[in-house]
């Protein structure tokens, strides 16, 4: 008795989270046109003199998206076998966010504007066009970053004890008659100096104050290029696979293995 509805449930798993049939790639093609309309939609109702005139329409067009996609997002639950899995991970909670805007909207209004974040579910471009080489670059650059984490953790809290340091200074040599009127509006400056943003409305006026500036920004200099080293460093350690385009039937992952037997991420057989 169960068998019919196992196997529609399957089908509908094929159609909306892979790519290797026709009908999963015409859904996803479809959904990806959807996305990018209903973006175009909220972008065009920011803007005063359209919104005058097409208030109205736009407002039906973005509900009638939302409720697209509120619908597409219920059936990708439905259709696996772990929803609550699906819905905790990077795609489920990019697919939850694209929908929340609207909702908020009724009790915040504006908070629609910020159904941009749309344009995130593009990243199933990937899986659609089967750029299965792309891919496999996002998740080597992924690995690289997680394996930084540590190094970059150490690199921001050797930044956080200069700009302290230097702030503490400044605050001290320049005082409140030349604008820096705290130790926090100090440190301000010492990270928009040694990220060499220079906004310019602080500036010290000493020649003492000047030279702690002038190091400063030269330290910027050598800073920035550190973390780039890390993460290099990591990438050439990090060794990528042949990447498929399937999803788990439990959890909705991807970016397989082209010969992964299990799910990655939850474990169940693919």
């Amino acid at each position: 008795m169960n068998r019919p509805s196992r196997t529609l449930r399957a089908r509908l798993h094929e159609i909306i989270f892979e790519a290797d049939t026709p009908e999963g790639r015409l859904f996803d093609l479809l959904l990806m046109l959807a996305i990018v309309s209903s973006v175009v939609v909220v972008l065009l109702e920011s803007v005063a003199s359209v919104r005058a005139q097409a208030g109205p329409t736009l407002r039906a067009l973005e509900w009638g998206f939302t409720i697209l996609f509120t619908i597409e997002y219920v059936l990708r639950l439905a259709t696996v076998q772990r929803p609550l899995r699906y819905a905790r991970s990077t795609l489920g909670i990019i697919d939850l966010l694209a929908i929340l805007p609207s909702y908020i909207s009724l009790v915040f209004p504006g908070g629609q504007s910020l159904l941009v974040i749309r344009l995130l579910r593009l990243l199933r471009v990937f899986r659609v066009l089967k750029l299965a080489e792309y891919l496999r670059e996002s998740r080597t650059l992924v690995q690289a970053l997680r394996a930084s984490g540590r190094k970059i953790a150490v690199f921001l809290m050797t930044v956080m004890t200069i700009v302290v340091v230097v702030g503490a200074l400044m605050y001290v040599i320049e005082g409140e008659r030349h604008g820096f009127t705290s130790i926090p509006i100090s440190i301000y400056w010492a990270v928009v100096t040694l990220t060499t943003v220079g906004y310019g409305d602080l500036a010290p006026a000493t020649t003492l104050g000047r030279a702690l500036a002038v190091v400063l920004m030269l330290t910027g200099y050598g800073i920035i290029a550190v973390p780039t080293g890390i993460v290099t460093a990591e990438l050439s350690r990090t060794i990528g696979s042949t990447i498929s385009t399937q999803a788990c039937p439990a959890c909705g992952a991807g970016g397989h293995e082209a010969d992964a037997t299990y799910c990655r991420r939850c474990g169940t057989k693919l």
